[in-house]
């Protein structure tokens, strides 16, 4: 009995916020209205005739062949061999190719950027004073470096990949440029700001006896800050690349030969099976990227 009124006085006693009461319970009436007001009623959605769509819907994502028969995974393995010879590989193939394009470039803008817009880093006298404390001018062109470096990063991420694809797409024609190029700089941006964070809240001692040593700024980064970094940037790289691929699929839709060129055009010919074998491929390719990355940070964490 003790125990249980010393866990209710506990419970008594515990921090209170009336700011997080309040957000909360504006936070619940903001879902009820646009609930309301959003027109989601749910009267039609479970209706028989909803339910029979989804039913045939369902059906047609059965391969052809067996639409209408009991299965045979002979026939199931044939349709999806000739599926994946006609158009898979060729279409997975060029889905990779734009992804791993598209953040390795993301990568590289992101790692040169991301120095920029750290303020431990982008300072007059990074983690570690200098004989004379740094002048208004030299104060300022710092701060102006960080805020710029800051404010590039937002405006990359703030522009989704589709319509910076499509403007791309007027500049340089139907090719695989435009998708490349769209997601690497949106991705460069969020990217880059993830990794000014990791560089802010590094421990700054290894940083200062470099500069103690005599190294200048680029040394810093490339022999300092960069192998401390790189752990965490994988994690952040490979998520990144995982939506990179999801992205190139969609993006396929823009015209460039790829998953999502193939997906659209099977739903215009009313293919659901195809589209369906399709949208697993590209579901393959993110498993794959997974667990390359599993395998990737087990092997940094064991040998680094």
């Amino acid at each position: 009995m003790s125990r249980q009124v010393e866990i209710r006085e506990l419970y008594r006693q515990r921090p209170r916020s009336r700011f997080l009461r309040w957000s909360s319970a504006a936070l619940a009436v903001l879902a009820i209205a646009s609930w309301f007001s959003g027109e989601l009623g749910t009267d039609d959605l479970f209706s028989a005739r909803r339910l029979a769509n989804l039913e045939r819907f369902v059906g047609e994502l059965v391969p052809y062949p067996l639409q209408g028969e009991a299965f045979d995974a002979g026939v199931a393995f044939r349709w999806a061999r000739d599926l994946m010879a006609e158009k898979g590989w060729a279409a997975a193939g060029k889905t990779l190719a734009l992804s791993v394009a598209a953040i390795v470039l993301a990568a590289f803008g992101a790692l040169v950027l991301a120095p920029a817009a750290a303020r431990t880093f982008a300072s007059p006298e990074p983690y570690l004073p200098g004989p004379r404390p740094p002048g208004p001018l030299r104060r300022t062109s710092w701060k102006a470096v960080v805020w710029g470096g800051r404010a590039l990063l937002i405006l990359f991420r703030s522009m989704p990949e589709y319509v910076l694809a499509f403007l791309l797409l007027a500049m340089l024609g139907p090719t695989a440029w435009p998708v490349v190029l769209a997601l690497a700089i949106h991705n460069s941006g969020i990217l880059g700001k993830l990794t000014a964070e990791i560089v802010e809240n590094l421990d700054p001692k290894p940083m200062a006896a470099l500069r103690g040593l005599g190294a200048r700024r680029p040394q810093i980064v490339v022999f300092g800050l960069y192998p401390l970094v790189f752990p965490r940037f994988l994690l952040f790289f490979f998520y990144r690349w995982e939506t990179c691929v999801r992205e190139a699929t969609v993006l396929g839709m823009l015209g460039v030969v790829s998953l999502g060129y193939w997906i659209v055009d099977a739903r215009a010919r009313n293919h659901y099976d195809e589209m369906f074998a399709l949208i697993l491929v590209g579901a393959a390719i993110v498993v794959l990227g997974d667990l390359v990355s599993i395998l990737t940070r087990e092997l940094v964490r064991r040998f680094g």
